[in-house]
């Protein structure tokens, strides 16, 4: 039986969980690129031959990009965020440790959307993964601002929460582009762009 040695209130410093949050999305990412050297070109006996075969890759191109930046953007949130939280409790262990399981998952749906595109299970596999993964990043947010006190000291309440409503932007277009992608698969992720736009838009509606 594994004993208990601090008060389950207790909070601790963030540096490990930075540490294997970093090396997490270091991995996911790394990963991503599996789809692309395990893919194979056929038979090539000519540059033209060889341009064709990159060309008909496309789609593994495009959906690697998109991977990669959505990652990247959930790696700069997780960056933002630990600027200004200070110490965690084990909950928001727990909530970062369900961010990660879908980070992790990325490269699996994004093989999955790949491949089977034609299918609505297909395209839904990469949007979804990425919907759950932001909806952790935003409830973790949720969580540090409850205990602004301890996790978040050096943050006004004001800038807590209208840190809280960009967080929001980022959750919105990812449900939209779930609802989106079984009709228009990748292009759906296009809806990322209005991010900035979203975001002024939720900031004015908070002041």
């Amino acid at each position: 039986m594994i004993r208990q040695r601090q008060h389950p209130a207790a909070t601790l410093r963030t540096t490990r969980l930075e540490a294997f949050t970093d090396g997490v999305f270091a991995i996911a990412a790394t990963l991503l690129v599996l789809d692309l050297t395990t893919h194979s070109l056929g038979e090539v006996e000519s540059d033209t031959q060889m341009w064709n075969a990159l060309g008909s890759m496309y789609e593994l191109f495009i959906n690697f990009a998109i991977s990669f930046a959505l990652l990247c953007l959930l790696w700069i949130v997780h960056v933002r965020q630990f600027e200004h939280i200070a110490r965690v409790d084990s909950m928001m262990l727990w909530l970062n440790n369900a961010r990660l399981l879908f980070i992790v998952l990325v490269p699996f749906a994004t093989g999955l959307m790949t491949e089977y595109e034609e299918y609505y299970a297909g395209r839904l596999a990469m949007p979804v993964t990425f919907f759950l993964a932001i909806l952790f990043s935003w409830v973790q947010w949720q969580w540090a601002v409850g205990h602004r006190e301890v996790m978040l000291p050096d943050m006004s309440a004001a800038d807590a929460a209208a840190y809280g409503r960009g967080s929001l932007s980022a959750l919105l277009i990812s449900g939209m582009v779930v609802i989106l992608s079984p009709w228009i698969g990748s292009a759906a992720f296009l809806l990322f762009l209005l991010d900035g736009v979203l975001t002024r838009v939720l900031h004015g509606k908070g002041d």
